[in-house]
């Protein structure tokens, strides 16, 4: 069968019209952007943010309208509205309900305030420590402008619809996983303005069947966003482990994010120092390339604890590059033991919880 084009979907989205405006959603330029690959459909409706909550009907026959095309094997489609970023304020936290997750038992985020400190690396690989000491696990991939958890997983896979009209997550390693990675080319940048992208996130929940989960993991895009706001908001968090290297001006970054977190009334679980220090091969020499005990400092002076540290090491980045995370292929390894030894800590903070 030939592949979908974009052509062919937006031809089906012109049946669907905007019962106020009267026009189709093609014509009404309310149709954002749109991603067709390999029989998987994304894209987005604006509306007027009034209309919002009465227009749950207008996506899902967008949703329905995509589906029809011969060819399509998932879609997801969202409903988007530009209005002012809420604040960061304690009274505003009343505004938004939370969000029911009826088969997973606790939430935790994976967050960092600036990328390239290795927090996906740290996400996958506390999972799968997770996973390893027997608990049920899932992981979303909340970084929807650079999905990476997809290629950390060696998922190549498809995902599909269920009966109910649900999102089936792919499982890789024993956990369940569900990604923006796997609606769009991996070249393919996702360019879409905030509102599109918190929606895109809460559908990731809402419109995945989850199984049975001890722990579902969220891996977060670096910075203190909308979509983090989003988040805390609307999404249950039993709370957030925070990723950082040693050297200041990452620890700098973490200090924000943690103090975002902070002040949404999020539980911080404490801090991962990453890339710690380079264990030379020749001689078993640490050298502290990034500093040394810089996040173990920043977390006494935050009073949170102190999860670990995990050394700069070519076989965590290599595993994680091949889809092949050390924790899940090399459990031996004394740097799986030090993701384990953070997971364990991790699960006590969730235990106390329950």
């Amino acid at each position: 069968m030939p592949d979908v084009t974009q052509e062919q979907v937006l031809e089906a989205l012109k049946a669907v019209t905007d019962p106020d405006r009267g026009g189709n959603i093609v014509d009404l330029d309310m149709l954002q952007g749109l991603t067709v690959k390999d029989g998987k459909v994304s894209f987005a409706i604006e509306v007027d943010p009034a209309r919002g909550p009465e227009l749950e009907g207008l996506r899902q026959a967008a949703e329905d309208a995509a589906k029809s095309v011969p060819g399509v094997k998932a879609v997801a489609a969202i409903l988007t509205a530009e209005r002012p970023a809420p604040q960061l304020m304690p009274d505003n936290q009343a505004e938004f309900t939370k969000m029911e997750l009826p088969t997973i038992q606790s939430v935790v985020a994976v967050a960092s305030g600036k990328g390239g400190v290795g927090k996906s690396t740290t996400a996958v690989n506390l999972a799968l420590a997770l996973a390893a000491d027997g608990k049920s696990v899932g992981i979303i991939d909340a970084d929807i402008y650079g999905p990476s958890i997809p290629r950390m997983l060696g998922i190549t896979e498809q995902p599909v619809q269920s009966e109910s009209g649900q999102i089936v997550p792919l499982t890789a390693h024993g956990i369940e996983c569900m990604s923006m990675g796997f609606m769009v080319d991996e070249a393919t940048p996702i360019i879409w303005r905030g509102p599109m992208a918190t929606g895109a996130l809460e559908q990731l929940f809402s419109d995945v069947e989850w199984g049975e989960l001890d722990v579902l993991v969220v891996d977060m895009p670096p910075g203190t966003g909308d979509i983090h706001l989003t988040l805390s908001q609307r999404i249950p968090l039993s709370g957030v482990v925070i990723v950082s290297t040693p050297q200041d001006i990452a620890l700098a970054d973490a200090r924000k994010g943690l103090n975002m977190f902070r002040k949404v009334d999020v539980p911080v679980f404490g801090i991962v120092e990453n890339m710690s220090y380079f264990l030379c091969p020749d001689n078993g020499k640490r050298y502290y390339i990034f500093g040394q005990d810089g996040a173990k400092r920043e977390a006494e002076n935050l009073e949170v604890d102190f999860l670990g540290e995990v050394p700069l090491d070519t076989r965590i980045r290599e595993t994680s590059d091949e889809g092949q995370p050390i924790v899940a292929t090399d459990p031996g390894n004394e740097h799986s033991e030090t993701y384990r030894a953070i997971a364990a800590k991790v699960w006590d903070k969730i235990a106390a919880q329950i």
